[in-house]
């Protein structure tokens, strides 16, 4: 920032948004200890000082304080950002050049201190120092004297206040008990040692060195099954794609891609009196490895460095704590103990919020709904573990504290949401993220299996769509001599790549046996019993298991050994000293695959049961709330015998976890598919499994129709359009998983709309290729709306299969590249349906224009192309030019938002002279100046099609409209020219008044937000009525 040569008044008022945002958003601390000195050096009276101190509401607050001390001058200022660089650490200067300035001395004060008050006051935040911690010992004595009432003791003692307030309180009521309590309370003072800072601060240094030891340990390596190797974190880590909400921009809503290093950034803040960072990702998509790189960067002092303490905790584990804890014995006994000053350490964390961190994973495992109802605001009263961390999050205790949390999306409800500072979607790997992940699996370099593998994925799109999400990625690589030799049926679906792990493990744990054995009879006693644990867990909603109940399931040593199983870090004490061991599977989609095993080959499993699975999604249900008490009591019981096992498995269905019911029936649905129908009878010879694959056929089929009765009719000349919701979405994954052409017919045989909309729907690559799947069985093309998703470069390459049957495709915030553009445009040029796209909010660039030419050059049917806010420059406009000259049929042209500058505008115009189809064109935000305006209206001379001419938001001054006003002398089409938010005054209005005296055509010209004062808009607009302002 250009701070350097500034005075300190001058850099208050030019940087005061930045010093508010400091200060509003720290600690109350920070900001009262600001005050102590500001006291001190009589720069605020205590009528000034009573008026800023409002803790609750810090942002009013420094406002006022700002306001106060710019109106006291320039020396004022420069004390006041001399006690700012005491306060805050330089990681929070924001760039600006704080200069060193002299501190006051005896002569910037008024008379010598004679009195014991005023000494308190001049000492201020030395006394409040020496106070700490022993506020308890100075009002017993203030009380043993008379000076204080009990009341007045227990009112300052409140645990609601730190130390620190607490010292303050006590100096704010002495001042007005006379200058007899003062000297009691001095006297008290003077006798007492001072504090030995500097064994607090070895206390504070020494625990960050063990909390950063002990979380380096934690998050070095990666959990991987059957301990078969350990894959170091720093080794594979690949950033997935993070997206944030940018609602700062005139246009809209926006999505913008940030780092891990960006998540703290004020990008995407909506709620700045907020602490809660939410990071929100389907299974799979990587939320529990960002959050342990995120702690492994500020573990090893990479980064984050802003943050003294960093606290992780899983929710899944939080669940398991018993009885009641307080804050201090969560952070301590459940992380990380400190080994010396145990009081002191916990003190700093009360006094400094600011400087901690807690990472909180998990949030949809946690067994609570999010409610303001049960307030809990002392640090140190014991409460129940979940009722801590949701006043956590609600900042009653610990305010200012940053808190990290990650879900998935369902798991998040309103009330939640109020407490939120920003939102991250986590998007999976991009092209380039599954090709950094493989290779640094391993290894590289040209010639290696790294390569070998990407070239096989790359080659089978519904497997590079997979490996979009990042879990799914590692399945792949890891089992990929088993994927390379799939023979005659591919791996295709998700179902395809966990039997692949199935597989794998089988193999590890079997001695002496190659790919392609048949290994699985030797083990279905082990999958079966894996299966019974984890579909009851999830219809409990459990995912921690105890030896008890690893052995009620009859799970034995040899079944664990697989490596589904793996040891989990319980934070139960109970357990801890029977000493039993605790166990979760590997993922929860390793969990959801196993139960849908158990539900596909079990007989105990029946209709009633499959028909709750699958249609219970009609019925919304939240994330479980079972409490932890009930589901450490949860009993296998009830998946025995028969008729009674179906019937429970019915009720219990209602209260599972959405979520994870969803990914089950995925599974049930793939592996009762006619391509596993030998495997599936190596479990169950019976034909019930028969029968349940028609059940599930049937309930498919029916669940998709009732979406379409749901389709309101068209409105008269409008078209028939569906809105689908993210539950058509999972029934179309569904049917993909099954695999069946004949049931992906006869899904959208009764589709009958014109335009299909799935905005906001949380459409990957794996949705893309279950839709193509579907849709590229319609019998009528259709429009296919799928802004707001995010589709990628890797989405397009699965859409391709259904765009011949589509009329037009909109994929507006999608994080497409060039690559993705080039692959889209080579498919519809052989495409005769598809006639528009839509491509705005993306990441294209120049280089995608040829491709976009070559489509305007030989797609004679084609009409409309919108390539809004992406990054086109004049090179990119020169380009589409040329398509444009060889181009009659195009109508609508949109690229707003770009920046073709006066070079890409003159090409532009000159392509559109002899034009006999365009009729709308959008240039608004291109930075065009005077050359491109001359362009545009020479162009206005010779065309006799555009209807529409949009230039908002460019550097158009009064001369280049007056070039606009000879042009539209000479034009017969144009009806609407939009030239609001330009530079033009009441003199180029004024050109424009003349000249449509001559036209008759023109319906409208917007000039709002140009130069001209209300009255002379009111002049013009009497003189011509068709000036919009």
């Amino acid at each position: 920032m250009g701070s350097v040569g500034m005075s300190a008044d001058q850099l208050l008022n030019a940087e005061r948004y930045q010093f508010i945002t400091v200060l509003g958003g720290g600690s109350v601390e920070n900001f009262e200890t600001i005050l102590d000195h500001l006291l001190a050096w009589d720069l605020l009276n205590w009528e000034e000082y009573e008026t800023v101190r409002s803790p609750g509401q810090l942002y009013s607050s420094s406002r006022a304080l700002l306001d106060m001390v710019m109106c006291k001058g320039a020396r004022a200022c420069e004390l006041f950002i001399l006690v700012w660089r005491q306060v805050f650490p330089r990681s929070q200067f924001l760039g600006i050049e704080l200069k060193d300035y002299e501190p006051p001395d005896e002569t910037d004060r008024s008379a010598a201190a004679t009195q014991s008050a005023r000494t308190l006051q001049r000492c201020r935040p030395s006394v409040v120092r020496r106070l700490h911690g022993r506020t308890a010992a100075a009002l017993l004595l203030l009380h043993g004297c008379g000076h204080f009432t009990q009341y007045e003791c227990d009112e300052i003692q409140l645990p609601i206040y730190t130390p620190s307030q607490q010292a303050r309180k006590l100096l704010d009521l002495t001042k007005g008990k006379g200058d007899d309590a003062a000297r009691v309370l001095l006297e008290y003072i003077e006798s007492e040692p001072s504090p030995i800072k500097s064994v607090l601060d070895n206390a504070r240094l020494k625990y960050q060195e063990k909390l950063s030891s002990t979380l380096a340990a934690q998050s070095r390596f990666l959990t991987n099954y059957a301990g078969t190797e350990n894959m170091c974190l720093e080794d594979v880590y690949v950033n997935c794609t993070l997206e944030t909400t940018d609602t700062t921009s005139g246009g809209g809503r926006l999505l913008s891609s940030v780092g891990l290093h960006d998540i703290f950034g004020s990008e995407g803040v909506f709620n700045r009196d907020a602490d809660v960072v939410l990071i929100v990702g389907d299974a799979g998509s990587g939320k529990s490895t960002l959050l342990q790189r995120l702690q492994q960067l500020w573990a090893m002092r990479q980064h984050f460095q802003e943050f003294t303490f960093v606290f992780a905790f899983s929710c899944r584990r939080l669940n398991f704590i018993d009885g009641q804890v307080s804050l201090k014995m969560l952070l301590f006994e459940y992380c990380c103990w400190p080994d010396h000053h145990q009081d002191e350490v916990f003190q700093y964390i009360l006094d400094h919020p600011e400087e901690v961190l807690f990472t909180l994973d998990g949030f949809d495992e946690l067994k609570l709904q999010f409610t303001e109802q049960v307030k809990h605001c002392s640090p140190t009263k014991p409460a129940p573990a979940l009722n801590l961390i949701s006043n956590l999050l609600q900042g009653n205790l610990l305010k200012n504290t940053r808190k990290v949390v990650s879900s998935r999306p369902n798991a998040v409800n309103a009330a939640l949401r109020k407490y939120l500072r920003k939102e991250f979607a986590l998007k999976g790997f991009s092209r380039e993220g599954i090709q950094a992940f493989i290779r640094r699996r391993h290894g590289g370099g040209s010639g290696s299996d790294a390569e070998h593998i990407l070239h096989f994925v790359e080659a089978n799109p519904a497997v590079h769509g997979l490996c979009h999400v990042p879990f799914f990625c590692w399945i792949v690589s890891k089992c990929h001599e088993q994927l390379m030799q799939g023979g005659e049926a591919p791996a295709q679906t998700m179902t395809d790549i966990y039997l692949l792990v199935l597989d794998h493990a089988l193999l590890h744990c079997t001695h002496h046996a190659q790919v392609g054995d048949d290994i699985l009879p030797a083990h279905i006693s082990t999958i079966f019993h894996l299966g019974k644990l984890a579909m009851d867990g999830l219809l409990s909603c459990n995912y921690v298991f105890s030896a008890s109940q690893l052995q009620e399931a009859q799970i034995s040593e040899e079944d664990i050994s697989m490596g589904f199983l793996v040891q989990s870090r319980s934070f139960s004490r109970v357990r801890a000293a029977t000493r039993n061991r605790n166990y979760e599977f590997l993922h929860i989609t390793i969990q959801c695959f196993f139960a849908a095993l158990h539900i596909a080959s079990s007989e105990d499993v029946g209709e009633s049961a499959l028909s709750s699975l699958f249609r219970a999604r009609e019925k919304e249900t939240s994330t479980c709330l079972k409490s932890a008490a009930r589901i450490e009591r949860f009993s296998l019981s009830c998946l025995r015998c028969g008729l009674q096992t179906d019937r429970r498995c019915k009720a219990m269905f209602r209260d599972a976890e959405k979520s994870n019911l969803h990914i089950t029936a995925s599974f049930v649905s793939g592996l009762l598919s006619g391509r596993h129908k030998h495997l599936m009878h190596k479990f169950s010879g019976s034909p019930r499994q028969s029968k349940k694959s028609k059940l599930v056929k049937g309930y498919m089929a029916k669940g998709i129709e009732k979406h379409f009765l749901s389709i309101p009719p068209a409105v008269r000349d409008e078209k028939k359009s569906m809105h689908a919701l993210p539950e058509f979405v999972w029934w179309i994954k569904c049917i993909y998983e099954m695999q069946d052409d004949d049931l992906a017919k006869q899904a959208v045989s009764n589709l009958e709309v014109d335009h299909l909309k799935l905005t906001y729907c949380g459409i990957g690559p794996l949705e893309c290729t279950a839709l193509a799947y579907v849709l590229r069985h319609l019998k009528n093309p259709v429009g296919l709306q799928l802004d707001y998703n995010s589709v990628g470069d890797i989405g397009i390459e699965q859409l391709l299969p259904c765009l011949g049957n589509c009329q037009s495709i909109y994929l507006r915030a999608n994080n497409i590249c060039d690559r993705g553009a080039a692959t889209l445009v080579e498919q519809a040029l052989g495409c005769s349906n598809l006639q528009k796209m839509a491509l705005f909010h993306n990441n294209l660039t120049d280089d995608c224009a040829e491709n976009f030419a070559r489509l305007l050059k030989h797609k004679d049917n084609f009409l409309a192309l919108r390539l809004g806010n992406n990054h086109l420059t004049a090179t990119g406009a020169v380009a589409l030019a040329e398509g444009l000259k060889q181009n009659n049929s195009i109508q609508f042209l949109g690229l707003w938002g770009n920046k073709v500058g006066d070079a890409g505008a003159s090409a532009l115009a000159k392509a559109l002279e002899d034009n006999t189809s365009l009729i709308w064109l959008s240039l608004v935000d291109n930075n065009i100046g005077g050359r491109g305006a001359r362009g545009l209206a020479s162009m206005l001379k010779r065309n006799t099609a555009l209807q529409e001419l949009c230039l908002e938001e460019n550097s158009l001054i009064d001369e280049d409209v007056q070039h606009f006003a000879e042009g539209l002398q000479n034009n017969t089409s144009l009806r609407v020219l939009k030239l609001s938010n330009n530079k033009i005054t009441k003199k180029g209005m004024e050109f424009i008044v003349s000249a449509l005296k001559h036209n008759v055509t023109v319906a409208s010209i917007w000039l709002g937000g140009n130069q001209a004062t209300a009255e002379e808009i009111e002049e013009v607009t009497k003189a011509e009525a068709r000036l919009t302002f």
